[in-house]
């Protein structure tokens, strides 16, 4: 072949995927591969596949067999958790050329080239390493700076299939922050399975390694990845005093009941989350913080329902992931007596969902009339009413109105003007330079 190989990316997900993906895609990308977006032909393509409950798993299966109904001569290989928990399944799929799992997929771009023959050609590479990342249409990159957990939560799959928790070196994370800078990149994520746990193989924290990314790297924005409400030093919130650290925080609740998360083995009581996001938002203005709820976890009674949605409200998320449970095979949650009514999760999803709206739109309301950076990610698709779109420091979504559509990837300066409650989002105006000069802008 004449031409460079070309290969497509797609995943499910967490982010820690989307971050695996990123980086084959620089790695493909050495080996003198192009990398293409979605919709273009491609000679091999790559699924980074989820298996966190059963739905993930239909929709891995359902994305395989659709990347081989649309591009039935390219090459396919298979990863992620699905590819661990049931390799041999997936190796019988039709088109499935080759199956990698979760312990080899740092190693995926060597083994793939090799096993299916692909010829390198390195004197063909692209030494941009943002440019598949801007391919997909993406502007913020997830960096991966660790994998696997120690916990055995009851409901979670993930132990299983990512295995023992392995933290990168601060070194290596350091400079891919910097090869992403370089390139162009202005925002990154740092995303692990247990992303808290960060250095327990190391003798380091998760603390530590964010100094060292805001202290070595000028990278204009930095994001943490989902945390588990617990083994956070009160140390951690000064990193914030930096306003490249972005006042945005995931952490899973799971349930607003006690009984219930003994049920779920986990690790932090509903008074000990109260208190730490208390904390939180004593000492990092602004911060939004979102969370996942999971819904009719078997035994959870209409009591257990009730204190969740009244801590729920409490709490005031900014966003919430709301999962009906569902059995995975392979969890001690299965096993679980007490199963709840499918129509009671729904009609309890539906509460949820209620209440989510309006804890959103009053975190939004309260951020109107302030200055802000944006990072714009994408230019409006409607020619007579051009707008841009982005998201706050503190994560939430906004559209600029009354700009052209321009090429995104840039932080703009914006104010907050009001909320579009029928879209749940916030609309910005631009403030030209003039109006910053002698004024008081957000965190860049």
């Amino acid at each position: 072949m004449s031409r460079p190989h070309r290969v497509k990316l797609q995943t499910l997900g967490c982010r820690l995927n989307e971050a695996e993906l990123e980086a084959w895609g620089e790695r493909f990308q050495r080996q003198g591969l192009q990398v293409v977006a979605e919709g273009e032909p491609a000679d091999l393509v790559v699924i980074n596949t989820c298996a966190v409950t059963q739905e993930a798993v239909r929709k891995s299966r359902q994305i395989l067999r659709k990347s081989h109904r649309a591009l039935p001569t390219a090459r396919l290989v298979i990863s992620g958790c699905l590819a661990s928990l049931e390799a041999d399944a997936l190796a019988r799929e039709a088109g499935v050329d080759l199956v990698v799992s979760n312990a080899d997929k740092d190693r995926l771009v060597d083994i793939a080239l090799e096993t299916l023959e692909i010829p390198a050609m390195p004197e063909l590479a692209v030494t941009d390493v943002a440019s598949p990342l801007f391919a997909r249409g993406r502007q913020r990159a997830f960096v991966k700076v660790q994998d696997g957990c120690r916990y055995q939560c009851t409901f979670c799959i993930t132990t299983q299939a990512r295995g023992d928790e392995r933290s990168r070196p601060m070194d290596e994370v350091v400079e891919a922050i910097k090869r992403l800078h370089g390139s162009g990149v202005k925002e990154v994520v740092l995303t692990g399975v247990h992303l808290g746990g960060y250095g327990i193989d190391l003798g380091a924290d998760l603390a530590g390694l964010i100094e060292r990314v805001l202290t070595e790297t000028e990278i204009p924005r930095l994001r943490i990845g989902s945390l588990e409400p617990w083994d956070l030093p009160d140390a951690f919130w000064d990193l914030f005093q930096d306003p490249r650290l972005m006042p945005h925080l995931h952490l899973p609740l799971q349930s607003g009941s006690d009984a219930v998360l003994k049920r779920m083995a986990r690790r932090c009581k509903t008074h000990e989350f109260a208190r730490l996001v208390a904390r939180g938002r004593q000492c990092v203005p602004d911060l939004n913080v979102t969370t996942d709820i999971i819904v009719g976890f078997p035994g959870e009674s209409d009591a257990d329902w009730r204190q969740t949605l009244d801590f729920a409200a409490a709490m005031a998320f900014g966003h919430i992931h709301i999962f009906s449970y569902s059995p995975r095979a392979g969890t001690l949650a299965a096993k679980l007596s007490d199963p709840v009514d499918a129509a009671i999760k729904k009609a309890r999803c539906q509460d949820l969902q209620g209440l989510l709206r309006c804890s959103k739109l009053a975190v939004m309301r309260a951020q109107i009339g302030k200055r802000v950076s944006l990072l714009h990610e994408s230019p409006s698709k409607e020619r007579d009413q051009p707008w841009r779109a982005g998201y706050t420091p503190n994560y939430l979504p906004v559209r600029l109105v009354g700009s052209p559509g321009e090429a995104g990837n840039r932080i703009l300066d914006v104010e907050l003007t009001e909320v579009d409650a029928e879209n749940a989002l916030i609309l910005a105006r631009p403030v030209a330079q003039s109006e910053i000069s002698g004024s008081e802008v957000g965190p860049i």
